[in-house]
């Protein structure tokens, strides 16, 4: 279990995200087009997972944001916002702010994510949500860098997040931090 701050109170979640070196489990999440997505569909690809508790926050669309222009950058990466919205709420989201280069995953019909990941908030006023975090998984699924947000309503250190992406490139012995 961790524990993070809502607005300063201090909140916990169901476990803690995947340890830096660990192979991150397999998902079942909902796109935007109401079609399974799972971890395999992004096989061969380095991946930044960006979890969020709810595109209708100004932080988490800030991510959102702030990744989709990133995402242009990043050659053979693919960038993952997670929540618990909606997929029509996403898509509509995305849309409107044009977003196109992040892949907008629900937990629609499988709730399993936030407990596997070790993010699933249990307790306050966002129980039942997700807490605001980092996963960088490189092509092989293993986690090269994980950020559990200490304050939820904080933005995540994008820079060593980019990095991080960057660094998945490198030999494995080389990868792995925190």
């Amino acid at each position: 279990m961790a524990v993070i701050t809502v607005k300063g109170t201090p909140t916990h979640t169901r476990g803690s995200l995947p340890a830096v070196g660990s192979r991150v489990p397999d998902f079942l999440l909902t796109r935007g087009d109401m079609r399974d997505a799972r971890l395999a569909d992004f096989q061969g690809k380095r991946k930044i997972m960006s979890i969020v508790t709810s595109l209708d926050t100004g932080t988490c669309a800030a991510s959102a944001r702030r990744f989709n222009l990133e995402a242009a950058k990043l050659p053979n990466v693919v960038i993952l916002t997670i929540s618990n919205d909606l997929p029509f709420a996403q898509k509509r989201f995305c849309e409107a702010e044009g977003i196109d280069k992040v892949v907008p995953l629900s937990q629609l019909r499988n709730r399993d994510f936030g407990v596997a990941y070790g993010v699933e908030i249990v307790d306050g006023p966002l129980a039942g949500l997700l807490s605001r975090s980092i996963l960088v998984v490189d092509e092989d699924d293993r986690v090269v860098y994980a950020e559990q947000v200490p304050e939820n309503s904080h933005e995540p250190d994008y820079a060593r997040a980019i990095a991080a992406v960057a660094a998945a490139a490198a030999p494995a012995a080389k990868r792995y931090r925190r």
